[in-house]
């Protein structure tokens, strides 16, 4: 069987996020380490008076497993990525704590 391209599978799906931005005040950003396997959805700008600086998603791709350690999205970027194929084995929710993860139907590291 052929193996997944976890680094197209993610950048699609981050992709996807940056298309429909929830506030058109402003920017979301990708920013994308493929030589280091990281990738990041941000948000900045302004809001009002109020500067805008955060991170939505921050995804790793380490020793073959996909590592989310920031999730700030409704649908959960692990779901996402079961639905595009990605075995549950492979995923792990690193924003969780570790002996939390073996409580989830996700690789606990």
């Amino acid at each position: 069987m052929e193996r997944l391209n976890y680094p197209e599978i993610v950048q699609k799906i981050l992709e996807n996020h940056a298309k429909n931005p929830s506030n058109n005040q402003t920017e979301v950003k990708l920013l994308f380490d493929t030589e280091r396997d990281r990738y990041q959805v941000i948000n900045i700008g302004w809001q009002d008076l109020t500067r805008i600086f955060g991170c939505i998603i921050y995804v790793e791709i380490k020793d073959g497993k996909i590592w989310i350690e920031r999730d700030g999205t409704e649908i959960g970027v692990a779901n996402e990525l079961v639905e595009a194929g990605v075995p549950k084995q492979d995923i792990v929710l690193a924003f969780k704590a570790p002996y939390k993860r073996k409580f989830t139907d996700f690789a606990a590291s």
